[in-house]
Parts: C-alpha cells; sequence; structure tokens
C-alpha cells in the first residue's frame, strides 16, 4: 500500500466440504470482492478435481487469486503463502475491490492475521540435497538424525511426519539453532494495516462426514483418478506437500494395484473425515470469529451474513 489507511479483508474459513468456496463467491459477487486463495493444497495446478477448486465457471462469475498457481514440484510453506497473499491483497485493494480469503488451512490463515516468527531462507540447493540425503530413510531413521541434531524439536514432532521433520533439519543445518527456537522469536505482522473480519462455518459433524464422502465419490466420476495417474506418472518426491492432498496415497495404491478402487475411496473418506475432525478443533481453539454459522453453506444464508457485512461497512479501505 502507499500509504498507511486501514483496509479491510473478509475472511471465509471453515473445514472441508462445509461450503467456503460458495460462500466467498457469493460475498465477492455481491461486495465487489476478489476471492483469494487460502487452501494449501488448492494452491497446485496439478489437482483441480481432488482438491475441489472452484471450476472455471466459479472463476468466471469473480476474480479469484493463488488458485493452481504452483506446480507440484514445489512446496508451499505457510511463510510463502503469505508473501503471495499479501501481494494479493494489496493488488485486491489497490483495483478498488474487496479481499475474500477463503480456506481452511488454519496455520495459513492464523500466520496472515498474527504474524510470522522471522525465519531464515534456506538456499533450494541446500534443501534438495538434504532430502536426497534421507530419501530412503525410514520414519524411525529420520526422526533420530533430528534427535540428534535438534532434540527440541524431535520432542514435539511426532516420529513419522516426514515434512515436519525434514524442515527442522535444513533449518538446523542452515543457522545452527532449532526450529523451536525460531518458532519462539515474536511474530512480525504481515499485514499490519489490514482489519479482518472472520466468517466460520461449522456444520454438524456428522452430516459433513457424510456430505464429504459423497463430495469424494463425485471427485472420481469428474476424473480425480485421471489427475492422480497423471501425477504418478511425474514420479514425484513423495514428501512432496501436493503428494500429500487428501486422497492421493489412496488412489495411487489403487493404481498400483494394492487395492481395489471401492477400499481406496473409503480409505479416502476415512482421512478426510480425520482431516476434518481436526480442523473442527483447530478453529474451535484458534479462531476468534466475527460470525459464526453452525450450519452448511447455503444460500438461504445469505441474508444473514450480507447483512453482517453491510453493518461492519466492509469496503477496501476504511
Amino acid at each position: 500500500m502507499s500509504d498507511n489507511a486501514q483496509f479491510h479483508v473478509v475472511i471465509v474459513a471453515g473445514p472441508t466440504g462445509s461450503g467456503k468456496s460458495a460462500l466467498a463467491l457469493a460475498v465477492a459477487e455481491e461486495f465487489g470482492g476478489t476471492v483469494i486463495n487460502a487452501d494449501s493444497m488448492q494452491v497446485y495446478r496439478d489437482l483441480r478435481v481432488l482438491t475441489a477448486r472452484p471450476s472455471d465457471a466459479d472463476e468466471a462469475r469473480a476474480p479469484h487469486r493463488l488458485y493452481g498457481v504452483l506446480e507440484a514440484t514445489e512446496g508451499c510453506s505457510a511463510a510463502r503463502w503469505c508473501g503471495m497473499a499479501v501481494a494479493a491483497v494489496e493488488e485486491t485493494c489497490a483495483a478498488g475491490r474487496l479481499p475474500v480469503l477463503c480456506g481452511g488451512t488454519g496455520l495459513y490463515l492464523k500466520a496472515l492475521t498474527e504474524g510470522l516468527s522471522p525465519m531464515p531462507d534456506i538456499p533450494a540447493a541446500a534443501r534438495e540435497a538434504l532430502r536426497r540425503r534421507f530419501s530412503g530413510a525410514e520414519g524411525s531413521d529420520l526422526h533420530q538424525a533430528l534427535a540428534a541434531a535438534d532434540p527440541k524439536s524431535a520432542a514435539v514432532i511426532p516420529p513419522m511426519d516426514r515434512q515436519r521433520i525434514l524442515r527442522a533439519l535444513e533449518v538446523w543445518e542452515a543457522t545452527g539453532r532449532s526450529l523451536q527456537d525460531w518458532q519462539a522469536m515474536p511474530p512480525e505482522p504481515v499485514l499490519p494495516n489490514a482489519v479482518f473480519h472472520t466468517i466460520l462455518l461449522l456444520p454438524p459433524r456428522q452430516p459433513l462426514y457424510a456430505a464429504c464422502d459423497a463430495r469424494l465419490l463425485e471427485m472420481i466420476g469428474h476424473g480425480a483418478l485421471d489427475e492422480v495417474r497423471a501425477l504418478q506418472a511425474r514420479a514425484l518426491d513423495l514428501d512432496l506437500p501436493a503428494m500429500k492432498a487428501l486422497g492421493v496415497d489412496a488412489l495411487m495404491r489403487h493404481l498400483d494395484g494394492e487395492l481395489e478402487l471401492d477400499a481406496a475411496v473409503a480409505a479416502a473418506q476415512q482421512a478426510t473425515r480425520r482431516y476434518v475432525k481436526r480442523q473442527f478443533t483447530w478453529f474451535r481453539r484458534q479462531i476468534i470469529a466475527d460470525l459464526v454459522i453452525k450450519e452448511k453453506y447455503s444460500k438461504k444464508l445469505e441474508d444473514k451474513i450480507f447483512s453482517f457485512i453491510l453493518e461492519k461497512g466492509l469496503t477496501c479501505r476504511s
């Protein structure tokens, strides 16, 4: 921004399948907004169907940003996403539009609204070299290596969480300091002039589980298996974030002949339900919402939600 004026940002948050994307689009259409992605998997262009990215028709109804902007070969940390999101928010406001962030990745939203602890830049070559060195390591061996180098991080990172273990190792090797020490530093704001207004969708859990189960079946019918087949053909590192998208592992096992399709779908549905449960826990503990909607989004809720936005007088600038 060219000045210090405050500006408003609407956040539409909630667990998978709660109707966030439809609500964010409705808000953007009604109030001249731009929908900005805050989902860690929808940043990847490879899995449009399986990650439930907005359709071309939806994107034609209002501007959308940060959807399908990265290759599956790339990583996307909270810090990297924040950098992209800040640019998207500033460009949206500069165009006179209302930023409408939409997503269920709580860590991203927390980083944007509360700031980031200063973290070192890790050279790409060093990151790739470390991953090659540990490419064949079992989870327990990898965790032992972390415990030897950085016992603080090893004490809080589960032994089978390869991605976080590798991150802690690369930080240790690059700086000689524990990841925990870096994360304990006071956060620095990334959008200091923003006023955030959060709408949180928290529908009843059991009906949401059923809706997620049904949606996965629809995804299979609309090409999700072909997406995973194309991704698998690239023989990418399984530690890459895109390879951990919900459903990828189970459907790859089906393509490898390890699981019948019904069993793979059931495994993916179970993984999704577990993820939804974690999202519920996180949002209830970490997010203080301005408006909580305890049902899945539908058009009948628009009067209530739009009235909230009108009462707050939300425009790009105050």
